[in-house]
């Protein structure tokens, strides 16, 4: 039988709050979320075996963490001093090579010709700087992890630029909400998401692709000849897990049209009440010309734009990320007539396979996001003191 822990765990509600955020606060070490999490089931009841399983981690680590919290609370969670050489380093080294590694290269002390810092750029900038006589980029390293700082990742952003983009953004998850103007949609009433994927090359590879084999993976040739590009135009039906498709030579508003004729001469959407088409701002459904374009030829359809920049916001951009992994990466098609028997033998095979997608940004999300901007711009603008 699995052996009982003898110390149970019952927590405060001020060491509960405390835990669950240190077991998700992505920037703690790994030990420090091992041994939250670790507590945090034993406050659960869980016997010390299944905490092992489930953190997989030793039966050992997990009785530790558990007897010391027992004993100490949550200051039995920190490592004890170790013995040992002391620190190289003083603390001022180590502050001053994390500030310089959290400024631009080219505008440090001494500018320097880099995008961003690597770890042997920044040992070789701190002896110059004479922060410190000689270091090593392994050690740097080690002291920007246990701050999370990477100052050789970077992340792209964009402030929304649309002025209506809150309530734009705001009816677009109420529709993938299945509601529309604070009135749930009815069963007779769909939800498509529409775009279009461009420039999907064939690129025919001079030499025969390769599958994988034991401690080989599939191996493709890096040159190829150009086969010509053409463009794929998808609708997803949010709420069915539909997927329509069609392949043209380029995009545009014929093209486009020829996608709605599509879907909405087919059943379900035929005879439907409502059809909600979910489109970005692209020139083939830009403005209100679009709106009065389609809606006069198809009555039932109602025309949904994003906000400018939004397109994240659009779920047909997860399909696109799909074909892009599973059909089109790696490229290796001998004509565009293979490009495109793949992309629409997907369309099929997907739908046998597919479930609506699982979105999670909702309008309280959205409204925590735009008070942030908000307190952001409104920050910029305040005169510094």
């Amino acid at each position: 039988m699995p052996r009982t822990s003898p110390y149970s765990i019952a927590l405060a509600e001020a060491e509960r709050t405390e835990l669950e955020a240190r077991a998700r606060r992505y920037t703690s070490s790994y030990s420090e979320v091992v041994r939250a999490r670790i507590v945090l089931y034993a406050a659960e009841g869980l016997g010390n075996d299944e905490i092992a399983a489930r953190l997989d981690t030793p039966r050992q680590v997990v009785s530790k963490w558990r007897k010391r919290f027992f004993d100490q609370r949550l200051a039995g969670l920190t490592d004890l001093p170790r013995g040992g050489r002391p620190p190289s380093f003083s603390p001022e080294v180590v502050v001053a090579i994390k500030a310089l590694a959290c400024e631009f290269p080219a505008k440090a002390d001494k500018p320097r010709p880099l995008a961003r810092w690597q770890c042997p750029d920044l040992a070789r900038a701190a002896v110059e700087q004479g922060i410190a006589a000689s270091i090593s980029g392994t050690t740097i390293w080690r002291w920007l992890s246990a701050d999370a700082i990477k100052p050789w990742q970077h992340r792209s952003w964009i402030f929304p630029r649309d002025p209506d983009f809150g309530p734009k953004a705001a009816r677009v998850l109420d529709l993938y909400a299945r509601r529309f103007h604070d009135t749930a949609l009815r069963p007779d009433e769909y939800v498509i998401s529409a775009d279009e994927k461009t420039s999907i090359q064939a690129r025919v590879r001079k030499h025969a692709s390769t599958p994988p084999a034991p401690s080989q993976p599939a191996r493709v040739e890096a040159e190829y000849l150009r086969g010509g590009s053409l463009a794929y135009l998808a609708a997803w039906d949010v709420h069915r897990a539909k997927v329509f498709g069609r392949c043209e030579q380029t995009t545009g508003i014929d093209p486009f049209d020829r996608l709605v004729d599509q879907v909405m001469t087919t059943e379900p959407y035929a005879t439907a009440r409502r059809v909600f088409w979910v489109v970005d701002n692209g020139s083939s459904h830009r403005g209100q010309a679009s709106i009065d374009r389609l809606q006069h030829r198809w009555p039932k359809l109602r025309l949904i734009h994003l906000p400018v920049h939004a397109s994240w916001l659009n779920q047909v951009e997860i399909y696109f990320s799909v074909v892009q992994r599973k059909v089109v990466s790696p490229n290796d098609f001998h004509t565009l007539d293979e490009v495109e028997a793949r992309l629409l033998d997907f369309q099929q095979y997907y739908e046998q396979i597919a479930t609506p997608f699982e979105w999670k940004f909702t309008k309280d999300d959205l409204n925590a996001l735009l008070e942030r901007i908000a307190a952001h711009e409104d920050a910029a603008l305040t005169p510094a003191a």
